[in-house]
């Protein structure tokens, strides 16, 4: 499967007593697709997967296949740091009929590279489903290597990697060990860092998976397309967003962004714990970003 493009990683809207609002979800989901998004993540980092419980995960890619009716791609997260449970949950994403799993790499345990290597190999073997691979490692303490990756990526069903890294250097280092399966279409590259996508897509990247995108679907998507098409007017829009991206993180993914969406109007202001509501002492800036861009 070819998936390009600017992707969503969407929000679980949630009222203030961490319930599921499934009508501000629909809206959300509506506004990604009227503005030119070409794929959403579910129940990712930004729909707070370490917060939802297992049942309620499978409920919700559940949710989003029916709801978005095959308007765009949909990508279920189901990435765990147990093989046993991402296998349940991507196998449980392909029942449900999504696209594609994004996993991200297993978080707090460490694996050895080689354990890696066997965890997503296992999911792959096992599960008839096209997988990305996920390597955050600022939040899982767990760095999928340039050669791992590789190794990974002569797997028919692993077609891409999002790298949040930032790193341009290993981004440089997957582009050179996995030159062919890139040319031959077999494998993707996809920035998961909002503050550094614009170089990603210049130098090759496919497409990219942002949580600013929940807030400028519009100009997220506009500036990838530019980007992969060495358009300098893509830079324009990547130094006009420059700041959301930046205010975006200044606390953890996705409290930043959910309040932003609450100020928009779009949800409430329900999160669940251990995460909290935005600290007020950051409100104003995120407010005046939002004015700036004309959101609010």
């Amino acid at each position: 499967m070819k998936l390009t493009g600017a992707m969503t990683a969407i929000a679980t809207p949630m009222f203030e007593d961490g319930t599921v609002d499934y009508e501000s979800l629909n809206n959300l989901i509506d506004f990604q697709i009227e503005n030119s998004i070409s794929a959403i993540v579910a129940v990712g980092t930004t729909g707070e997967s370490a917060t939802i419980d297992f049942e309620e995960h499978i409920s919700l890619i559940e949710y989003f296949v029916k709801y978005v009716n095959g308007r765009i791609k949909v990508i279920a997260g189901t990435g765990a740091n147990s093989t046993i449970e991402a296998l349940e949950l991507t196998k449980s994403a392909k029942d449900a009929g999504a696209d594609a799993a994004l996993l991200v790499s297993p978080y707090y345990n460490k694996p050895t590279q080689e354990g890696l290597y066997l965890h997503h190999k296992k999911i792959a073997d096992e599960i008839q489903i096209p997988q990305i691979l996920y390597n955050v490692p600022s939040r899982t303490a767990c760095f999928i290597e340039a050669e791992t990756t590789h190794r990974l990526s002569l797997h028919e069903n692993i077609i891409g990697i999002k790298d949040a890294t930032g790193e341009m250097n290993n981004l440089e280092d997957i582009k050179k060990l996995c030159s062919e399966e890139i040319k031959d279409e077999k494998f993707f590259l996809y920035s998961g860092d909002d503050a550094t996508s614009y170089e990603f897509l210049v130098r090759g990247g496919h497409g990219t998976i942002s949580v600013s995108s929940n807030i400028v679907p519009n100009m997220i998507s506009e500036m990838t397309r530019l980007a992969m098409d060495k358009n300098e007017a893509g830079k324009k829009i990547d130094e006009k967003i420059n700041a959301l991206n930046k205010i975006l993180f200044v606390e953890s993914n996705p409290i930043p962004v959910k309040y932003a969406l609450y100020l928009m109007g779009f949800i409430e202001l329900g999160i669940r714990l251990p995460l909290t509501i935005l600290d007020s002492k950051f409100h104003e800036s995120l407010k005046k970003e939002l004015k700036n861009l004309n959101l609010i």
